[in-house]
């Protein structure tokens, strides 16, 4: 006796197979500095094929320009100011729902492994957590699966390695991938000296080295035949671990690179150029793969056959950076970016544990205090900090040249004033809340005076300015 499937069964197994797989590939600390965005120190082979055969987005943003709060938006399609879990190493006590959820309900399977840091311990059993690129029998046959896979050889903490990590991270490099620190581009705001140079050297050689592991998982999807109905992201967590980058709401902080490569859906060798902000990735996600975005979430779809209208504005900002406390809100348009510094009073350059181990740092800080640095390089030793900074990115791209008090801008500086006085109220803002009293509500645990209180006690003097 033959088995004759229902009609509707066989319309909802062929919906089964039409939902794509998806993948994210996601490296740390880096800015857009690859083969594919025109970076002539950049030795990227693998991601400038992969962009080929995708969309090249030039106006990627994420929300935070450090890790944590940055991965608690990107799990769950909330910022981080919403939630509570904007300072960076902050927990939440009640973490919020997890993108991932939604896709495990529509029949996804679910492959995390290794790194979450998302200020928030996610919950048992949330997502399986082997290695799949390690062992690519893992995935599923007879469904859809999201796959995450996280690299760290670019972290901040590997541009100043042990010699021992250096050997291991750049151990598959060839001799003339290696970089020349003599020849690498430096920001007009860095002092050329060698042990900056040497920093910005193992910070591209680190790239070269994420390239090859982003070889290594495409291959997977190629031996396995998924590629022809997988979505895959590649992107930075935030911009590059480098002095005035990461922690900080400049594109050198915020500005990430995403290639996103989807088999007849997205355009071999398109470039993207409206803005998109990370906060969009679980809302695009979820759209593609046929699921309801919660009504929670505050992002946008920009991937498929229904995507939002292209955005205005991308938001950003800073708060505590381990025990470094500060408050910081911009907001970037396509040509714009407007900084407002909520504690005029505290310098830029604070001193940051963490962040001043880096040598590049080090040396800065050391000819600020020499008094051996031009107008552009002193200027982030300042005293105090404007209470608002404008930048016009196309004029200036390394954001050096604050227009907030320029006549002929005054009308565009206006409008980015009020989209962020507006997004601050529409999105409850918890900037605006001292830490104490949101560990007072139970929303976060006392993470600051456990963990940081000492560090601030062992703070040298941080700016040369009287």
């Amino acid at each position: 006796m033959r088995f004759v499937l229902p009609l509707f069964a066989l319309a909802l197994a062929s919906q089964v197979q039409a939902a794509p797989n998806i993948v994210w590939i996601v490296t740390e600390d880096i800015s857009p500095n690859l083969g594919c965005y025109g970076d002539p120190d950049a030795i990227t082979p693998n991601l400038d094929k992969f962009a080929a055969q995708g969309a090249r987005f030039t106006r990627c943003f994420t929300h935070c320009p450090v890790c944590a709060p940055t991965r608690s938006g990107l799990i769950s399609g909330q910022y981080p100011t919403t939630m509570g879990s904007h300072h960076m190493r902050s927990k939440l006590v009640t973490p919020p729902p997890l993108f991932t959820d939604e896709l495990k309900k529509a029949g996804y399977a679910v492959f995390w492994p290794g790194k979450t840091d998302f200020n928030f311990d996610p919950p048992k059993g949330w997502a399986d957590t082997r290695n799949w690129v390690q062992n690519p029998d893992l995935l599923p046959k007879d469904k859809p699966f999201f796959a995450y896979i996280n690299y760290v050889v670019s972290h901040e903490s590997q541009v100043r390695p042990t010699p021992e990590q250096y050997k291991k991270n750049t151990a598959k490099l060839k001799p003339s991938e290696f970089r020349d620190p003599a020849k690498v581009t430096l920001p007009p705001y860095y002092p050329d000296h060698p042990d900056v140079r040497r920093n910005v050297a193992t910070y591209h050689e680190n790239i070269t080295a994420t390239d090859y592991l982003v070889g290594n998982v495409l291959k997977v999807l190629d031996d396995r035949k998924l590629t022809d109905n997988t979505l895959v992201f590649f992107f930075g967590d935030h911009g590059w671990g480098m002095p005035r980058g990461k922690r900080w709401c400049y594109d050198s902080g915020t500005r990430a690179p995403l290639l996103v490569r989807w088999p007849g859906k997205v355009e071999p060798g398109s470039v993207r150029e409206d803005l998109v902000a990370m906060l969009d990735f679980p809302a695009t996600v979820l759209a593609v793969a046929g699921v309801e975005i919660p009504k929670a979430m505050q992002g946008q779809v920009f991937l498929g056959d229904k995507p939002s209208p292209a955005r205005k504005y991308a938001f950003s900002g800073r708060d505590r950076m381990d025990e470094t406390e500060d408050r910081v809100r911009s907001v970037r348009s396509d040509r714009y970016r407007y900084v407002r510094n909520f504690h005029p009073e505290l310098p830029y350059a604070q001193w940051q544990n963490y962040g001043d181990e880096m040598p590049a740092m080090k040396v800065w800080r050391k000819l600020a205090f020499d008094g051996k640095l031009n107008d552009v390089q002193m200027a982030f030793f300042a005293r105090t900090k404007p209470k608002e900074e404008f930048y016009d990115l196309n004029a200036d791209p390394y954001e050096t040249k604050n227009l907030a008090t320029s006549a002929d801008h005054a009308k565009i500086l206006a409008e980015h004033r009020t989209a962020l006085d507006q997004w601050i109220k529409e999105t409850k803002d918890l900037g605006q809340v001292p830490e104490k009293d949101l560990i007072a509500r139970g929303i976060v645990k006392d993470v600051l005076s456990v963990e940081y209180a000492d560090r601030v006690k062992l703070h040298p003097k941080t700016s040369p300015v009287p």
